[in-house]
């Protein structure tokens, strides 16, 4: 089970890969997105990359 913190995280990831994947398909879309995977990083105070390593996938 995931704590809320890594929840928030892979929410956040997942927004991340949404708008780029969709940047070009609709722009609107994949700056809201964007902006609400910005605003998670925040409240947890971390980088995109850093949540990647915090939650160990990518590997």
């Amino acid at each position: 089970m995931l704590t809320d913190r890594q929840e928030d995280l892979l929410v956040a990831v997942a927004l991340s890969e949404f708008s780029v994947y969709y940047e070009d398909a609709n722009p609107e879309l994949a700056e809201r997105t964007c902006q609400l995977a910005a605003d998670r990083l925040v409240d947890h105070d971390v980088e995109l990359l850093e949540a990647v390593d915090a939650l160990e996938i990518g590997r």
